[in-house]
C-alpha cells in the first residue's frame, strides 16, 4: 500500500523552484531514504507532506485522500515528523517531552490519559530510553537525547512518520541504533521516510531510496538500482572506492 503519493507536485519560492513536478511514493512497511545534495528538496518534500509547505503544482494524497481534505487534527493524528532539532537542550523531562507525542489525541488543556500514558510508556521502552525518562533533557546526552525525540514521533501512533536528518547529530553507534528503531517501526506497517546526508548509512538501511536533483526525482529503487554508479556520478559527483563504505570526489 502506497500511504503517500506525490503527483507532480511542484513548490516555489519566489523565483527560486524548490520541487519541479515530481512524482514518487512512500510504501507502508518500508523505511524510503530520501537523499540529493544540498538544496535538491528533501526536507521541502516532507514539509509539503505534512501541509507545512503550500504546493505551486500537483497534488499529495496520504492515506488515499487528498491532503486538501485533511483537517490539520487529522493529519497530526496520521502523521509524525521528526525535524531536525540539532542539541534539543531543553529543560524538560524525557518522559514529558514524550508525551508531547499524544498532543494530537487530546484537548489542548486535557491532562494526559491513561492510554496516553501507555502510549508514551511503549515508545519511551521501544526506543530502550525508559531507563532516564525522568531525567531531564538537558542532562542527556545527545545518543539519548535522539532516543527520547524518536520515542515521542513514536508515541503519537502515526501511520507515517517522517524524520528530517535525524542522525546528523549522532555518533556512528547511535546512528545505527537510530536506523535500526526505524527499520524496527516499517516492519510494525508504518511508512517511515527518513532524509539523509550519509549514502553508506541510506543503502545500508533503507529498503527503498529517492534520489532528489535539482528538485526533481533522479533515481528511485533498492540501495542498489537508485544508487548506481550512474547516479552516484551525475547526481552527487562522487564514485565507489572498494565499495559503498567509501566514496571519492570524482
Amino acid at each position: 500500500m502506497n500511504a503517500v503519493v506525490f503527483d507532480s507536485v511542484s513548490v516555489k519560492f519566489g523565483s527560486r523552484t524548490a520541487l519541479d513536478g515530481l512524482s514518487a511514493w512512500l510504501a507502508a512497511g518500508c523505511v524510503t531514504g530520501i537523499v540529493g545534495p544540498n538544496g535538491a528538496g528533501k526536507t521541502t518534500l516532507l514539509r509539503a507532506a505534512l501541509g507545512l509547505q503550500e504546493l505551486s503544482g500537483g497534488c499529495i494524497r496520504i492515506l488515499g485522500r487528498p491532503l486538501a481534505e485533511w483537517s490539520r487534527a487529522d493529519l497530526a493524528r496520521a502523521t509524525a515528523y521528526l525535524p531536525q532539532e540539532g542539541e534539543a537542550r531543553w529543560p524538560m523531562r524525557a518522559a514529558d517531552v514524550v508525551l508531547l507525542g499524544r498532543l494530537p489525541h487530546r484537548g489542548a488543556f486535557a491532562e494526559p490519559s491513561s492510554r496516553d500514558l501507555s502510549a508514551a510508556a511503549d515508545a519511551l521502552a521501544r526506543c530502550d530510553a525508559a531507563s532516564f525518562a525522568l531525567r531531564r533533557m538537558d542532562e542527556l546526552s545527545a545518543g539519548e537525547r535522539a532516543r527520547v525525540l524518536f520515542a515521542r514521533a513514536l508515541a503519537t501512533g502515526a501511520a507515517i512518520l517522517f524524520a528530517d536528518e535525524p542522525a546528523a547529530w549522532l555518533d556512528p553507534a547511535h546512528q545505527l541504533r537510530l536506523m535500526e528503531l526505524m527499520a524496527e517501526e516499517a516492519r510494525r506497517g508504518t511508512a517511515v521516510a527518513v532524509t539523509l546526508h550519509d549514502l553508506p548509512l541510506a543503502a545500508r538501511h533503507c529498503d527503498e531510496i529517492l534520489v532528489l536533483h535539482e528538485g526533481r526525482l533522479a533515481a528511485r529503487g533498492n540501495p542498489g538500482e537508485a544508487l548506481s554508479d550512474a547516479t552516484l556520478a551525475r547526481v552527487f559527483q562522487v564514485a565507489r572506492s572498494g565499495g559503498f563504505g567509501v566514496l571519492r570526489r570524482l
